[in-house]
């Protein structure tokens, strides 16, 4: 692998830079969890997530792992993602956010995204955080 933002690896290459990201982000189990549940009809977009969310964009050296894991608790608060905003909740942690970090983006999405959103997110957030101890 040659370079951080997957520029110039073959596909093997974002593959595998994919699965180190994911699994660092995300956790080994859950990603031994998503692999093993992987269909041939589930197959594609499994690859798929991993060249290109994990070994493309989630590699890119523009932003550190807080920030886009910043971006990313909005954008699923903000669209009711609410599966998606629990294994995030449990990356943020991972990449370095602390808990009441969380809960001032929960409160800044609440702002754009409007006061059930948010009330939702803080609801499964108290839900991972509890979990998490």
């Amino acid at each position: 692998m040659t370079r951080p933002d997957g520029e110039g690896l073959t596909d093997e290459e974002r593959y595998d830079q994919g699965m180190m990201v994911r699994r660092e982000v995300l956790s080994d189990a859950h990603v031994d969890r998503a692999i093993a549940g992987t269909t041939e009809l589930t197959a594609d977009f499994q690859d798929f997530i991993t060249r290109v969310a994990w070994g493309d964009i989630w590699s890119r050296p523009g932003l550190d792992r807080r920030s886009r894991s910043v971006a990313v608790l909005t954008a699923l608060i903000a669209l009711g993602h609410h599966e998606e905003l629990a294994m995030h909740l449990r990356a943020a942690l991972r990449n370095g956010l602390t808990v009441d970090e969380v809960k001032e983006v929960i409160l800044q999405a609440g702002l754009y995204c409007g006061v059930p959103a948010a009330n939702t997110a803080f609801r499964i957030a108290k839900d991972v955080f509890a979990e998490a101890e």
